[in-house]
Parts: C-alpha cells; structure tokens; sequence
C-alpha cells in the first residue's frame, strides 16, 4: 500500500494529492456537555491548519460521521464546519464532505454536497495511481475501487493500559482491493481498543478478516517543538504486525 503518509489521526495519500480524516464528531462535546480546554472548533481548526501547512494537500475528504447528532445538526456545529472549510479555502484545499451513518439530517443543513462516497482516481500527470474510493465504513460501498479509505470504527491499540489512535491497513482484503481504516479525528471519542477484536465485531461489511489488518500509530508525542498541538510534523509511523499475530506478542 504505496504513496501513504500518516499524520496524526489523518492520512496523506500523495498520488491523489488528498488528505483523508474520518469521524469529526462535530457536536459531540455540545451534545455530551465535554469539551476540550481550547474548545472543540478551535482543536479541530487548529489541528487541520497544521495538516494543511505540512500535506499542502490540493484536496481534503472527510470520510463520514461529519457530525455527532442523529436528527439535527445545529447552529454551533454548522459554525465549525464553516471554520474548517475556511481554513481549506484560505490554503486553495478543496473540502468535500462524505455522509456517515449519524449524518442523516446534514445534507439538509449543510449548504454544500454531502456526498456517499468519493472517488479518487488516476490522473494525466500519474495515470498509474490505484483508484481510490472514501466512504464511511459501515455499508458496502457502491463503487468498485483499488483501495478503500474508512473511519467508523474509531481504532485503537492498547499497549500496557495506554490505548493509542491507530490506522488498520490491510492489502487486498476487502475484494482483493486494499483497505485503509483511520482513527477518529475528534479527540473527544475514547476509540476502540481493536487488540482482540474479531472481524465480526468491527461492524463494517469492508472488514474481512481482522487478522490480516495491521496497525499504524503516529506518536503526537514527537511532534517538533514548532508544531507542538498542531497535528503536524510528527515522527515516524510505528508500524505492528497483523491482528492476528500482534495478539501474540501482548
């Protein structure tokens, strides 16, 4: 699974030139009364302004559960949706939003496209880049694709009780196309701990087989002092072996 590169809670796919994030959540703190101490719009701007300045991505897809709430998308939460797409446009970075399951009522609220899934594909200055199809995860897409880019299942891995965001890449293990699942972007859902996750319990029909998806965590703990909070220049990948043989070896 080439021409990836792993931001924090966020994925760099540089033969699209398109940088992918799942799981926004937007609302979540207004629903649940948590928030943040910089506030839940100000975290994800800030955020995604030091992905932007690191990827310069000429694309960025929100990969499904744009919003938080089921039945309506408020005013606040439409304000930070707004706040982020500014940031895209101030940086000339298309935004294109892709619907979840809890996004039933955005497309209604939101007054661009929301669309059911995003297709990347080859272009004239590379006409050899794998087809690339984001959609949320948790219906089979309509689209045939190379490679899938999900969220819904919010990934982690607990390593000696301390549960880390994690990216799950599995090659040709969803319709011998490759698949790539990314961790909520929203620091306010605690993630699933995956270690011994079976694949029925991922509720996603593009996972299957568990064992063959292998994590990826990015360490914000090795952000550069000048990025410090952004969410963007952090240190290498950690890579793990597959499901089924890291269970092993905890």
């Amino acid at each position: 699974m080439t021409g990836i590169a792993f931001g924090e809670r966020a994925a760099y796919l540089g033969r699209h030139d398109a940088l992918v994030v799942a799981d926004l959540h937007v609302g979540r703190g207004e629903a649940s009364a948590v928030s943040l101490p910089l506030g839940e719009r100000e975290d994800l701007v800030e955020r995604l302004v030091g992905l932007l300045a690191r990827f310069a991505p000429e694309i960025l897809v929100v990969a499904g559960d744009v919003v938080h709430t089921f039945d309506r998308v408020s005013d606040r939460s439409l304000g930070t949706l707004d706040a982020l797409r500014d940031a895209c446009e101030s940086d000339d970075v298309a935004f294109e939003l892709v619907a979840g399951n809890h996004d039933t009522a955005l497309a209604s609220a939101w007054d661009g496209p929301v669309r059911e899934e995003y297709a990347l594909d080859a272009t004239d200055t590379d006409p050899d880049a794998p087809r690339t199809l984001v959609c949320h995860g948790h219906e089979a897409p309509s689209t045939t694709a190379d490679r899938y880019v999900i969220g819904h299942v919010h990934p982690t891995i607990e390593i000696e009780g301390d549960r880390r965001p994690c990216f799950l890449r599995g090659e040709g293990t969803y319709r011998g196309a490759d698949l790539l699942m990314l961790p909520a972007f929203t620091r306010l859902a605690p993630g699933v701990a995956v270690n011994d996750m079976r694949t029925e319990a991922f509720d996603s029909p593009l996972v299957a087989d568990a064992d063959r998806l292998a994590p990826v965590v990015v360490d914000p703990g090795t952000v550069g002092a000048g990025d410090a909070g952004g969410g963007g220049d952090a240190g290498e990948p950690l890579r793990f072996p597959p499901l089924g043989k890291f269970r092993e070896l905890l």
